[in-house]
């Protein structure tokens, strides 16, 4: 009697389904089941807990207000059953898994190397990376829809997420103008100041982005406007556009000089340091691949170009011995 009382993930999924596309025929198609079946799943699922989930009586298919309950707690459980099956199939031994990555536009410059070095690693781990906002990645770690994430600032976006996520400073970076090598500015190596700095006409990120908001901060304290000729979502756009020479922007030393034909001009007073932060949930599963990426990123910037002498270490050695007091602290 009791094994007719389970409900199984199936007729849950089947419940999402319909929910999402408002159909019990596009739901079907949508899940290569026939209409009968799942009209048939998602009835005894209402059997099961003797409530109304759906309402057929539209011309659309909408949920109850039971309905909108349930579905709420039915999506948490599907997550949890997947990070168990996630569990069982990510081996300790890394041979396989995914990771999924979430990094702002910048950190994305910043940390492609570390992405190839972990590919080399563990060439069976698929890595799954997403360009976030910062609050968006912040938002899907502690949601559980990234395993990790890499953003331009220490400081969250809202103290709320301090204590859904934990953060970890990998390194430091000055903030410099770039211009292309046609600007008139290129090659200089006196100071700009900040009613200099004014008068330049700047392509810069949004300001959905931390390093936008960043630059914002630094033009108020000074008591300028900057001159924004073009705002994007695109790093890639705006190496490109400075890169022709007309329009300077604000970006990242490292990335600066890793970029031919953009040239930095330093800022008098600097931009304040920002820091590259991981970030994962402070709770919840942890796959090996996650606890492994962690250990890699922290040892790898101890080892980037520019990190001090004193800090380099011997990086074969000590990421196994990190990995494994990791994986053993878990």
């Amino acid at each position: 009697m009791q094994q007719r009382n389970l409900i199984f993930p199936r007729s849950i999924r089947y419940l999402i389904a319909v929910a999402d596309m408002q159909s019990f025929t596009r739901a079907a198609e949508l899940l290569f089941v026939s209409q009968p079946t799942l009209s048939q799943q998602i009835k005894h699922l209402e059997d099961l807990l003797d409530v109304q989930l759906l309402d057929r009586s539209g011309r659309t298919v909408q949920l109850t207000a039971a309905g909108e309950v349930y579905l709420h707690y039915a999506r948490r459980a599907l997550r949890e059953l997947d990070e168990g099956k996630r569990a069982i199939h990510e081996l300790q031994d890394l041979s396989r898994g995914s990771l999924r990555l979430g990094m702002t536009p910048i950190t994305d410059h910043l940390v492609s190397p570390l992405l190839e070095s972990f590919n080399t690693r563990y060439p069976g781990i698929t890595v799954s990376t997403r360009e976030l906002p910062q609050d968006a990645v912040e938002a899907d770690v502690a949601e559980g829809n990234l395993d990790i994430g890499i953003a331009f600032s220490n400081v969250l976006s809202t103290v709320a997420r301090s204590n859904e996520i934990d953060t970890h400073v990998l390194f430091t970076e000055t903030l410099n103008l770039a211009v292309g090598k046609a600007h008139p500015r290129a090659g200089q190596t006196e100071s700009l100041s900040p009613q200099v700095l004014e008068n330049e006409s700047l392509v810069l990120l949004n300001t959905d982005f931390a390093l936008r908001r960043h630059i914002d901060l630094y033009c108020l304290e000074h008591g300028i406007t900057p001159r924004i000729a073009m705002e994007t979502n695109s790093l890639s756009v705006i190496v490109e556009v400075a890169r022709l020479g007309r329009l300077a922007t604000i970006l990242p030393h490292s990335i600066i000089c890793s970029q031919q034909g953009l040239h930095p001009v330093m800022l008098q007073p600097d931009m304040p340091h920002h820091t590259i932060t991981l970030i994962c949930r402070k709770s919840g599963y942890k796959s090996p691949a996650c606890t492994a990426f962690g250990v890699l990123a922290t040892l790898w910037c101890h080892n980037r170009p520019g990190a001090s002498k004193s800090a380099l270490t011997d990086f074969g050695a000590d990421f196994d011995s990190l990995l494994e007091e990791s994986t053993s602290d878990e």
